[in-house]
């Protein structure tokens, strides 16, 4: 699943939220120079990070691939990609399992300056994170299913700044020495409860998840005692999906069409960090049906989406497999 959603004012409410503040600034005084770094408090930073590691925690399909525009720029300032799935084992033995991993790009600005010129060092700060969830379904009928997950999390936030020749050079405040290839990681735990519904007919099939989910998360280690941070990963989503047969036929099964919908609702610490608190998908697609050959695969979806929220639209094409 890909997405790429574009922002305009919804740029504006991550560089207000996210761009440093001038009155944390911290200051070295070299022999002949005063440096200042305009936001050199990168603890207040930290959390910001761990609060954009939100949206990778819970498989999603509103958010599994989001890119954020800079206003300034006009390069995304925030970048995130996300690949995952969940099954059940069986009916006999309903043990749910999940897993997701993800790759995220944040990239704050900090203003340096001698007291006569101001540079923007560009900083990027990458993150890695994986989920796992086991859960167990409880059977309400035949065709819904209460299912408790319980949800665990690591991950990794590391800074690939490259402090050359500048007037950086007079600054040695531990903020920095993590900017410099610094890094922290981070753990969640939590849960989520889940209705799922599967309602299948020869003639069309019919799929609908309700998901809540609260993990905690919160940083360890890092090779910066002054970074440290701590984020909750509240959401509410609701994704359904039509399938029907096209009339037309392919690998002795007929093509289906398909149409998909989904919402997400943030709350906590992922409300408006980039500037929205909800995001809607819609979706077209086919289904080619392998399921008459001994191969893992049974369904293959190619799928166009338009994913809109407050200030944010975007569209994506994607592949999705069954198995």
């Amino acid at each position: 699943m890909q997405r790429s959603c574009r922002a305009s004012s919804a740029c504006a409410a991550l560089a207000l939220a996210l761009l440093p503040c001038p009155s944390n600034a911290q200051t070295e005084a070299g022999p002949s120079t005063s440096s200042k770094v305009v936001g050199g408090n990168v603890k207040q930073h930290a959390n910001a990070v761990l609060a954009i590691m939100t949206y990778t925690t819970v498989p999603d399909v509103t958010t599994s691939n989001l890119s954020v525009n800079s206003g300034t720029t006009g390069n995304p300032g925030f970048g995130q990609t996300q690949f995952g799935g969940g099954f059940t084992i069986s009916k006999s033995f309903p043990l749910y399992l999940e897993g997701t991993l993800a790759y995220s790009r944040y990239d704050p600005i900090f203003i340096a300056t001698d007291g006569t010129q101001q540079r923007a060092v560009p900083t990027r700060w990458n993150t890695f994170s994986g989920t796992v969830g086991v859960g167990w379904d409880f059977r309400i009928t035949d065709e819904l299913v209460f299912r408790p997950i319980l949800n665990g999390t690591i991950g990794r936030v590391s800074s690939d700044l490259k402090v050359g020749q500048s007037i950086f050079n007079h600054v040695t405040d531990s903020n920095l020495q993590f900017l410099e290839n610094g890094s922290l990681d981070a753990y969640g735990y939590g849960g989520s409860l889940m209705l799922d519904y599967e309602h299948y007919r020869e003639n069309y099939e019919i799929d609908a998840e309700l998901r809540a989910t609260d993990i905690y998360l919160r940083s360890f280690g890092g090779s910066s005692e002054a970074v440290q941070g701590s984020a909750m990963a509240q959401q509410v989503s609701l994704w359904t999906r039509w399938r029907a047969p096209t009339g037309w036929h392919a690998l002795d099964r007929p093509i289906r069409y398909v149409l998909e919908a989904a919402y997400s609702h943030y709350f906590g610490d992922s409300a408006g960090v980039l500037g929205f608190n909800d995001l809607t998908s819609l979706g077209v697609g086919l289904e080619l049906d392998s399921s008459k050959y001994p191969i893992i695969i049974t369904r293959t979806r190619a799928m166009v989406r338009y994913v809109f929220g407050h200030n944010v639209h975007g569209v994506s094409f994607g592949f999705a497999m069954s198995f």
